[in-house]
């Protein structure tokens, strides 16, 4: 049962973390929570993975181009993880599949800006 239990609530996880770029957001979405990445590398990101105990991940959708080298975008949390915890470590994926070792960070924080 356990398992079971688990396996759910990482395909919800799965689903609650989908995040639209801040330029399509609608004003009166005041209640979500932003943030940005910004992109130090050379690559370009195409993926950032989320979770809230470095297990289990789900995924942001950071657009059709990705974040490019020395570009900075402002992503949003879905609603549905408005009562989470605050802290979840995060992951950048770059074109080539490599991935960086998971962060953690304090999305409580005011004007938070991720750096991979």
């Amino acid at each position: 049962m356990q398992n079971y239990l688990k396996l759910g609530a990482v395909a919800l996880l799965a689903v609650t973390l989908v995040s639209i770029p801040a330029q399509n957001a609608r004003a009166e979405d005041e209640d979500e929570y932003s943030f940005k990445v910004h992109n130090t590398t050379k690559d370009k990101i195409v993926k950032l993975l989320a979770s809230e105990d470095d297990k289990d991940y789900g995924s942001f959708d950071v657009g059709r181009k990705g974040i490019g080298p020395g570009e900075t975008i402002t992503l949003k949390w879905d609603k549905s993880t408005n009562k989470s915890d605050c802290k979840w470590y995060i992951k950048a994926v770059f074109e080539d599949d490599s991935e960086t070792p998971a962060k953690k960070f304090d999305f409580c924080e005011e004007d938070l800006e991720l750096e991979f």
